[in-house]
């Protein structure tokens, strides 16, 4: 009993037992010198041909293994300019204005912006 009751005010004062994912949030982006990039300071991008796809995703199977999509925790609340899409595979992805939001798998460290302009139909958004 008395490790139960200590168990529950650790987590009542929210001393980290709650996983991240475990609480209802916002969108995980920020800007970062001017460009979008999500909690961990990574470049996120968006891709030309979800245009007018009225907020659905066309990067699936090979495209979202190069350009892993930003997703969103089931709990997770749109907010603003930042919305939740529903992908192909049932998952959940942020999208800003519209624009599902995506990583580049070859970008390795904050700042890094590889995938901008590749093939003309991925960019970084700017603030």
């Amino acid at each position: 009993m008395r490790k139960t009751l200590l168990i529950l005010a650790f987590a009542s004062l929210g001393c980290g037992f709650m996983s991240d994912s475990a609480r209802a949030a916002g969108p995980p982006v920020k800007a970062m010198n001017e460009v979008l990039v999500n909690v961990d300071g990574m470049t996120l991008y968006t891709y030309d041909k979800d245009r007018g796809m009225d907020g659905k995703s066309v990067c699936n199977d090979r495209c979202a293994e190069n350009w892993p999509p930003l997703l969103a925790a089931p709990d997770s609340n749109a907010e603003g300019d930042y919305s939740i899409i529903m992908r192909d595979d049932a998952s959940s992805q942020w999208a800003y204005k519209g624009q599902p939001l995506y990583l580049y798998k070859r970008d390795m460290k904050q700042g890094d912006m590889a995938g901008d302009d590749v093939q003309n139909v991925w960019h970084v958004i700017k603030q």
